[in-house]
Order: structure tokens, then C-alpha cells, then sequence
């Protein structure tokens, strides 16, 4: 539904068709948007990758910021965890089908970003 802005005889402005809940772009950016997200599906797009690896790709981020995001994409249906060793316990993360649907978003993100200098 398209939201409309109409103003009165006084200037006044009137919003018809107001969202009354999140909107799809912002559904989107929570499940996607929230800090370290965009970077962990991305370095899983290759490959299925081990926690300590990915810890190391991001950088800047802490394990325990890393271990949050990556439980909270799990929830979500973005990334399926495997144990491949029970000791000591080796853990891997790769995406699921619904996790590479957002691939392209993040690749377009990406090309935007670096186009503007961002």
C-alpha cells in the first residue's frame, strides 16, 4: 500500500495510508541490517566456514559479537550450523537457500558503497 501526503486549505499535511507496522524494507534491515550480519553472509557465500575462520575475515569483530549474530541468523533460517567434530568440538556455518537470496542484495549494496566512496 502506498503511503499519500495531502495538505489542507491551512497547509496542514495529512498522511493517507500510513504504515501501521514495519514496512518490507525495514522487515528486510532487521534481518539482514543489524551490525556484522551483512559481513558474515557475505564471507559465507563461498563456502561452509569454521567459527575462529570467520572471527578472522571479520576482523573488528569480537567472537562473542560474532557467536550472537551467527545464532540470531541461524533463527532466522540465513545460516545452518554443522558439528563436524565432537572434541574438541569443530563447528561450521554455511548459508541456506534462504540466506543466498540475499547475496545479490549485499552484492549490490557493496557496488553502491564503493561506487560513492562510502
Amino acid at each position: 500500500m502506498e503511503s499519500e501526503v495531502k495538505t489542507d486549505r491551512k497547509g496542514r499535511k495529512k498522511f493517507l495510508n500510513a504504515c501501521t507496522e514495519p514496512c518490507a524494507i525495514e522487515k528486510g534491515m532487521r534481518l539482514i541490517g543489524g551490525k556484522w550480519k551483512g559481513s558474515i553472509i557475505y564471507h559465507l557465500k563461498d563456502q561452509p566456514v569454521r567459527f575462529n575462520d570467520l572471527t578472522r575475515m571479520l576482523g573488528g569483530a569480537s567472537k562473542k559479537m560474532v557467536d550472537q549474530r551467527l545464532k540470531e541468523l541461524e533463527g532466522e533460517g540465513m545460516v545452518l550450523r554443522k558439528v563436524i567434530s565432537d572434541r574438541p568440538v569443530a563447528v561450521t556455518y554455511e548459508l541456506t537457500d534462504f540466506g543466498r537470496t540475499a547475496l545479490g542484495i549485499l552484492d549490490q549494496l557493496r557496488t553502491w558503497s564503493e561506487s560513492h566512496k562510502i
